[in-house]
């Protein structure tokens, strides 16, 4: 976190706001980033996002222009309402996600595809650095998530061609 008066002066502050995180059960200053990401874990599409932007609205905007449909998409209990799945139908896929406390459990067993996800999240923040990027504008910050997601795209295509596992890429980073 940072102090109101850090914030605003910050060259990021325009572009910033402050958001909740659940997993943390605590609020933040900054920005969130937003990725769609194939089975193997490639970036198909990414938007960075002021922190208080609604995530359902943006991943709307995400998947509009990405999907061509019969897509599956797997996320998490965060994405959990009846308008979302259905505009996801409308765009042609269809919405898999962990039950919550007051639903019936599905028959669905996404534990190793979450954990295929929760990996991708790590990989950003640790591998990539995404979480300490350093960046101090707006343009900047921009530049070093696109090069980073771009470097994990390479390792992931160089690991098909050398017929490693696709998620195989800590030998990459020095």
């Amino acid at each position: 976190g940072r102090s109101l008066e850090t914030a605003r002066r910050s060259d990021l502050a325009d572009v910033c706001g402050y958001g909740y995180c659940k997993s943390h059960s605590r609020w933040f200053w900054g920005m969130r980033l937003h990725l769609l990401c194939a089975p193997d874990g490639t970036p198909r599409a990414a938007t960075l996002t002021a922190a208080d932007r609604p995530e359902r609205e943006v991943a709307l905007t995400l998947l509009s222009r990405t999907l061509s449909g019969g897509e599956t998409i797997v996320c998490d209990k965060g994405y959990a309402r009846r308008q979302f799945e259905q505009a996801v139908s409308e765009l042609g896929g269809t919405i898999v996600r962990p039950a919550r406390k007051d639903e019936p459990r599905t028959s669905v067993h996404l534990a190793p595809i979450r954990q295929r996800i929760e990996s991708v999240f790590l990989t950003c923040k640790d591998l990539l650095s995404l979480e300490r990027h350093g960046a101090r504008t707006a343009p900047n910050l921009r530049a070093r998530i696109a090069t980073r997601l771009l470097a994990l795209a390479a390792c992931i295509q160089l690991n098909h061609q050398l017929g490693r596992p696709s998620r195989a890429i800590a030998n990459y980073t020095a």
